[in-house]
């Protein structure tokens, strides 16, 4: 029950409302294909009049999710968390999760927004909060499946940009991305290379993928979920076989699922999305993994600027994540948001001064920008 004592962090309003980001160019994986971001802004205000902010970024195929059902979650989580001190937002987090177990995203933005309003009332960075561990976070940047010379274009323009990993997404056909990452080497030669097959695979055709690019003299640095997420079997197989780290994605969304993955070896690595988990499991997740010796990879669904600052927060706080996948803001048309990170290249750079999440929506800070508050460098 909550306290009956309102202290100035009590949660007294929680609202929800459409976030909608177009991208630049369609993105297509072997689960789906998108042309927008379809997500939602979640809003906490505390007694004291701090607001804290946080994004949904449903994406149907991987967590069934869409806008419209991380909306309604949204709507229907205040009287779980009114009255309650976002000082216990762990507490708070088990009372959602206990009411809306298959909404992950909707609780990732209510989690978000009441450590962003928390640590804003305190006026410390989130990531100082979650420990400090580091103040930058270099990430890779993604190329969608699309037809190989395009994908060579986008390659060679993202090597030029600073990128120095390319995360290239498989799943389709083994011959067909063969060529598909064949035409990624070429166009960005220096670049270390990252494979996400998303489900696509069974184990055999995952194995022929990697014995057909080693003849090629191509050794990627990771493989993530190459096989169905529910096929742990399949992917323990791979993991055995491959020569090569093998990541697990959508087969963990809880510490429990992470500690399947560990008592049966199955992965070499466990990806970290807030928007499968929330704060508070994937805090639990990265316990797991670093007791078991399991490698830390960060990803992200479809999110913005915001959506971002939130696991570059929980990479930065925590520190330790050999893969961070944290691209998506550059893949979007426009940018909603200001703040949160300074961006040269593939770098961002996080302000120790700044409290909460240090993000805002860019139409109410226009005086800010006009007093000289903006935020230099936000774009690649």
């Amino acid at each position: 029950m909550p306290n009956n004592k309102h202290t100035p962090t009590t949660i007294v309003a929680l609202s929800a409302e459409p976030l909608d980001v177009p991208l630049l160019e369609p993105f297509t994986i072997a689960t789906g294909r998108v042309t927008a971001a379809r997500n939602v802004l979640a809003r906490v205000r505390l007694a004291n009049g701090v607001e804290g902010i946080g994004e949904a970024a449903p994406f149907p195929p991987s967590g069934g999710e869409t806008q419209e059902t991380a909306l309604a979650a949204i709507g229907g989580m205040l009287p779980v968390v009114e009255g309650y001190d976002v000082a216990q937002w762990r507490t708070v987090a088990r009372r959602l999760t206990a009411s809306f177990e298959h909404q992950a995203c909707a609780r990732a933005a209510v989690e978000a927004a009441m450590l962003d309003a928390l640590t804003r009332s305190w006026g410390i960075p989130l990531y100082k909060y979650l420990g400090g561990a580091v103040s930058e976070v270099e990430t890779d940047i993604t190329i969608p499946i699309e037809s190989p010379e395009h994908m060579r274009d986008l390659a060679r323009r993202y090597a030029e940009r600073g990128a120095s990993v390319l995360k290239i997404k498989v799943g389709l056909d083994v011959d067909d991305d063969l060529d598909r990452v064949l035409a990624v080497v070429e166009g960005a030669p220096d670049c270390d290379i990252m494979l996400d097959g998303n489900q696509g695979y069974t184990p055999t055709e995952a194995l022929d993928l990697l014995r057909s690019l080693a003849q090629e003299d191509v050794t990627p640095v990771l493989f993530e979920q190459p096989t169905h997420r529910h096929d742990l079997d399949g992917l323990k197989y791979v993991t055995e076989r491959a020569g090569v780290p093998i990541a697990a994605d959508e087969a963990v969304h809880t510490a429990a699922d992470a500690i399947r993955i560990a008592r049966m070896s199955a992965a070499n690595v466990i990806n970290i999305k807030l928007m499968k988990s929330g704060f508070s499991e994937a805090l639990d997740i990265a316990a797991v993994c670093r007791a078991a010796h399991i490698e830390l990879m960060v990803g992200a669904m479809m999110e913005s600027r915001l959506g971002i600052m939130a696991s570059v927060s929980l990479v930065a706080g925590l520190g330790g994540f050999r893969y961070i996948d944290l691209d998506t803001p550059m893949l979007l048309s426009s940018d909603p948001f200001l703040g949160g990170y300074i961006q040269r290249d593939m770098v961002y750079t996080l302000d120790p001064a700044a409290p909460g999440m240090g993000v805002a929506l860019a139409e109410l800070t226009e005086e800010e920008e006009e007093g000289g508050e903006e935020e230099e460098g936000g774009e690649v």
